[in-house]
């Protein structure tokens, strides 16, 4: 679907919207997600594996505007730069900026730019110059009425300021609720979850 309030589009980094909170809170296995599928991925087990390290590419699908590859497109292009590793063990890190801003200015012609320190009123300043920003939160950003448990870990996208101009609307791909997928914060509050640090780049039309 696509946000009423800043008309870029809303997707989640698990296929089925309604299967987030019971994937992430409740631990449902993603396999059983029966919309896999749409994800790209080459099996339940792939997408079972995958899904919950692809908010970054969740991310970029909703910059990249509805002609977006689908989640898991993007991850292979993603994979191919390095800005996903496998340890010995196989254990999945990433998102790494560096790699990831390469592989998106030059597979999807988006001008991606890392910010390794980046303060939350600076956000404000890349919105009102036409940009997106990928932010590094803690997941529990969704809960933003309880106490921040950490700063970092997630990725969530920042597309325009509130209504009002003083706080941030941003996209969550880890959103349990309509209301957390496409979310406003005061800057406040946004920065109790804030990690300092992001990929600014461009809506493409």
């Amino acid at each position: 679907m696509t946000c009423p309030a800043c008309r870029v589009p809303v997707h989640t980094q698990f296929a089925s919207p309604e299967l987030v909170g019971p994937i992430v809170e409740e631990g449902l296995d993603p396999a059983t997600d029966p919309a896999w599928a749409e994800s790209g991925a080459a099996s339940p087990a792939e997408y079972a594996r995958w899904s919950g390290h692809l908010c970054g590419m969740t991310c970029l699908r909703m910059a990249l505007g509805a002609g977006a590859p689908s989640l898991f497109a993007l991850r292979d292009g993603a994979l191919r730069y390095g800005a996903y590793t496998q340890d010995a063990q196989g254990e999945i890190r990433g998102l790494i900026y560096a790699p990831f801003a390469e592989y998106a200015r030059e597979v999807h012609g988006v001008d991606a730019t890392v910010h390794r320190h980046l303060a939350a009123r600076e956000i404000l300043g890349l919105l009102d110059a036409g940009r997106t920003v990928m932010a590094s939160v803690h997941y529990g950003i969704r809960h933003p009425g309880r106490p921040a448990p950490g700063r970092g870990g997630h990725l969530v996208l920042l597309t325009s300021r509130t209504a009002d101009g003083t706080g941030v609307h941003f996209h969550n791909p880890s959103g349990t609720t309509a209301g957390s997928r496409a979310a406003d914060l005061a800057l406040t509050d946004f920065e109790r979850f804030f990690a300092g640090r992001g990929v600014s780049l461009p809506v493409k039309a």
